[in-house]
C-alpha cells in the first residue's frame, strides 16, 4: 500500500497503521474507556440524510468563508494536536505548509514539537494556538506572549482537559512523551525501522513551548493523560477563562463545549468562537457527539459566535451536514494525523485535497452554489 492507494481517511488510517509502531498508532487511534464516544462522533452523521436540489446551475461553486478574522478557502481546518513529531519526522511543519497551501487554518498545540516563533514564521496562512492552562502561571503567560509575538490569528482555550481521560490503549502499550522503550513494547518499535531511524537520527524530540518551564513531556517521559492530570490547572473556571480572554486581544475560542449553557457563558465572557468538541472521545467516554449537540448550540449562540463542529469528520458530506445545521466551519485531528503518519506533508496535502474534492462534489450534487445555500431544509433526520 502506498500514498496513491489512499482515497479516503480510512485508507490513510490503514497506511499509518503499517508505518507506525503499535504504541504510537494506538495513541492517535485510541480514545477513553470503551471508546463509545469515539465511534459515536462519526456515527452521528449517519442519523440524518442530505436532500439534494437539482437543476441549480452549479458549474462553479464558492466554498470560501471567514473564520477567526481571516478568509479561508474552504469550511474545514486542521484542529490542533500534540506530539506530531512522533507521527512523522516532519511534524507540525508538514501540517502548517499543507494547511497554508490549501488556504485554511492550521492549529498548533501547547504540546507542539516546534516552537511558536518558528510556526508563526513558517507560512503566511491563518494559525490558531491551542492553550492548555498549566499550574505554572509563568508558562501560561509565556505561551500567550509567544503566540502574540508570532502573530497567531487566534487562541483556543481548551476547557475539557481538567483531568486526563482513561486511555486504556496507552496504558497497555506504555506510550509516553517522549517514548519510553520497555521490554513489553520494544519489539513493536524494532519492527518499524523506518520510524525508528527517523526518530533517532533526525532532530531530537522536544516540546519547546513547555521545555523552558517544565521537563515533563519533553525530557521526563509522561503519558498524555498523566500530564493533563498532574500538570494542568484543575481550578480553571469561568472567571479565569474570562481573564485569559481579556489578556488576548484577538479572536478567542473555547474548545470543548457541548452544553448549550456553556455555549451561552462562552459568548457572555467575550469568546468570538466555540469549538463544539469532546476531544475526539479521548476524555469523557459516553459524552454527546459534537454533531448531535450542534443544532441546539447554533440556535442558542449562532448569532453571537462562530460555531465550529470538531469531531468525527471523515467525509466531505459530514462537513456539509454540519454546515446545513448552522456551523460556520468544521475541524478535525485524526483526519490529517493518519495522513501525516502515512506520508508526511504529501499525505496531509492529499487528505485535505480529497476532502475538499468531496465537499465540492457534494455541493454540486446538492445544488448549492455557495455555503449560504446550505440549510436545515437540506436535511432529513431519521427520528422525524
Amino acid at each position: 500500500m502506498k500514498l496513491t492507494d489512499c482515497h479516503n481517511i480510512d485508507d490513510f488510517r490503514a497506511l499509518a497503521k503499517r508505518r507506525l509502531p503499535w504504541p504510537v498508532f494506538d495513541y492517535i487511534d485510541g480514545a477513553a474507556d470503551d471508546e463509545v464516544t469515539r465511534r459515536r462522533n462519526r456515527a452521528a452523521f449517519d442519523r440524518c440524510d442530505l436532500i439534494p436540489r437539482v437543476l441549480a446551475g452549479v458549474e462553479s461553486i464558492d466554498m470560501k468563508t471567514t473564520l477567526f478574522g481571516r478568509e479561508i478557502a474552504m469550511p474545514l481546518f486542521l484542529s490542533p494536536t500534540a506530539l506530531q513529531r512522533l507521527f512523522h519526522w516532519q511534524g507540525e511543519r508538514a501540517v502548517l505548509r499543507a494547511a497554508a497551501d490549501a488556504g485554511t487554518v492550521a492549529g498548533i498545540s501547547s504540546l507542539a514539537t516546534i516552537g511558536l516563533a518558528e510556526a508563526g514564521a513558517l507560512t503566511d496562512g491563518p494559525k490558531l494556538f491551542q492553550l492548555y492552562v498549566h499550574k505554572d502561571e509563568g508558562l501560561n503567560h509565556a505561551m500567550l506572549e509567544a503566540a502574540r509575538a508570532a502573530k497567531f490569528d487566534a487562541v483556543a482555550l481548551t476547557v475539557d482537559t481538567i483531568v486526563g481521560g482513561n486511555r486504556e490503549r496507552c496504558l497497555r502499550s506504555g506510550f509516553t512523551s517522549p517514548p519510553r522503550f520497555t521490554a513489553s513494547n520494544m519489539l513493536s518499535y524494532a519492527i518499524k525501522p523506518g520510524w525508528g531511524l527517523n526518530y533517532v537520527l533526525r532532530e531530537k524530540f522536544s516540546l519547546p513551548n513547555l521545555a523552558t518551564h517544565v521537563s515533563e513531556g519533553s525530557s521526563v517521559p509522561k503519558s498524555v493523560a498523566e500530564y493533563f492530570t498532574t500538570m494542568l490547572d484543575q481550578s480553571l473556571d469561568w472567571k479565569r477563562a474570562e481573564a485569559i480572554r481579556k489578556a488576548w486581544d484577538g479572536p478567542f475560542c473555547l474548545k470543548g463545549i457541548v452544553a448549550v449553557e456553556d455555549a451561552r457563558r462562552a459568548a457572555d465572557i467575550g469568546a468570538t468562537a466555540i469549538m463544539v468538541s469532546n476531544h475526539g472521545g479521548r476524555q469523557l467516554d459516553g459524552s454527546i457527539a459534537p454533531f448531535d449537540a450542534l443544532a441546539a448550540i447554533v440556535d442558542a449562540v449562532g448569532d453571537r459566535v462562530e460555531v465550529i463542529c470538531d469531531g468525527g469528520i471523515s467525509r466531505g458530506t459530514h462537513v456539509l451536514k454540519a454546515l446545513s445545521v448552522g456551523a460556520k466551519a468544521c475541524s478535525g485531528g485524526r483526519l490529517y494525523l493518519y495522513a501525516l503518519a502515512a506520508a508526511g506533508e504529501a499525505g496531509v496535502a492529499r487528505a485535505v485535497a480529497l476532502l475538499r474534492a468531496e465537499m465540492e462534489r457534494g455541493m454540486k450534487l446538492m445544488g448549492a452554489k455557495s455555503l449560504a445555500d446550505l440549510g436545515r431544509g437540506n436535511l432529513r433526520w431519521h427520528s422525524e
